[in-house]
């Protein structure tokens, strides 16, 4: 199926009215571009960051690479509208942060040479299969682009990732003697549970309600007691199982498990660290009948060893201190901006996008 695509003033239009009602306050929110010869495009100016600007075309840009992305695309009205109220406010505070970013990288004296956009560009043919004339269809076509328009697209996604890498990554270090610490003091997320295998049996309960339901529930606890008798006085638990349990587990010998102790149900739990290895239980009533358990296997839980796992807990931390890092340099750059909003209802919505992110980062 072919996505089709909101207009993005339809889809700020569902994010709330004052977005879609809001006019321009000081000068007028369109641009004209004349992208392709004999054409001119009115493009409507949502918001400028530092004397750029960026259209509803960028955002609509944007939604459709998003769309491209999702392993379940949307396939009615109803549903894109749906999926473009949840994805559109994160999609346009990225595109102002993005844009923040690649300011600051120019500033910086970054800057994508004619070598390193031929490594790109050869990349992409290899990759592809492609020779020039076809890179240059495929780009048209797929993408809507020219090769001058991709090469702004790769330098301002260069320009960002050297940003990141020099102002935010470089600057965080994560020590062994951290990470032991971290280790010691969250032991609880590098624990393997204890694990339990059991047998089951269970005798059904009658369905509906009334004399009949409640006779015939006598009736299954008596011959749950009587099949616990057997068990008790020798009987192989599987092959009693195999014969009188109504659960499914019977065509293994009543067999569950391996499970991981803190995954059962709290009353199944208290049951099971009753029982020793090869214990059976008492008849116990359940939703689904009247069980019999046997703890069949159990192993204890066990700290993963900090040397096999250290690699990870420098890199998970480091990525955790980026992220962070990331927010509030971002954040510093956001102050020293001229952000000049077209729509004020669009504002708040930037707004509290910014401020979600500062409260998960702990900001």
């Amino acid at each position: 199926m072919q996505i089709r695509t909101l207009g993005f003033v339809s889809v700020l239009a569902v994010l709330g009215a004052s977005v879609a009602q809001a006019q321009p306050a000081t000068e007028p929110g369109f641009a004209l571009s004349t992208g392709t010869p004999g054409a001119l495009v009115v493009e409507r100016i949502l918001v400028k960051v530092n004397g750029q600007l960026i259209t509803q075309s960028d955002i609509e840009e944007a939604q459709v690479a998003a769309l491209s992305l999702l392993p379940n695309r949307p396939q009615t009205d109803i549903e894109l509208r749906q999926v473009m109220q949840e994805l559109t406010p994160e999609l346009v505070a990225t595109t102002i942060d993005e844009l923040l970013l690649a300011q600051r990288g120019d500033e910086m004296g970054f800057t994508l040479t004619d070598e390193q956009f031929d490594e790109i560009i050869d990349g992409i043919k290899v990759e592809n299969d492609f020779d020039d004339e076809q890179l240059v269809s495929a780009l048209a076509e797929t993408e809507g682009l020219t090769m001058a328009g991709l090469r702004v697209m790769m330098e301002q996604r260069m320009l960002i990732q050297q940003v990141q890498q020099v102002e935010v990554n470089n600057r965080i270090v994560m020590t062994g003697t951290e990470a032991r610490e971290y280790y010691d003091a969250n032991l609880d997320e590098f624990t393997i549970p204890a694990t339990v295998t059991l047998r089951e049996i269970v005798i059904g309960l009658p369905e509906g309600t009334g004399p009949l339901a409640a006779a015939g529930a006598e009736r299954a606890s008596e011959i749950a007691e009587a099949t616990l008798a057997r068990v008790m006085a020798g009987e192989d638990f599987a092959a009693v199982a195999s014969e009188a349990s109504t659960a499914a587990s019977k065509e293994n010998g009543g067999l569950i498990g391996p499970i991981n102790l803190p995954d059962l149900a709290d009353a199944v739990r208290v049951r099971v660290e009753a029982l020793a290895v090869g214990d059976v239980g008492t008849v116990e009533r359940t939703a689904a009948g009247f069980q019999i358990l046997k703890l069949e296997a159990k192993t204890e839980s066990s700290p993963i060893p900090f040397d096999g796992i250290r690699e990870s807990i420098v890199q998970s931390v480091a990525e955790d201190r980026q992220a962070k890092a990331l927010n509030d340099y971002l954040g510093r750059l956001r102050e020293a901006a001229i952000i000049e909003w077209k729509d004020d209802g669009l504002k708040q919505i930037y707004e509290a996008v910014v401020a979600a992110r500062a409260a998960s980062s702990g900001v």
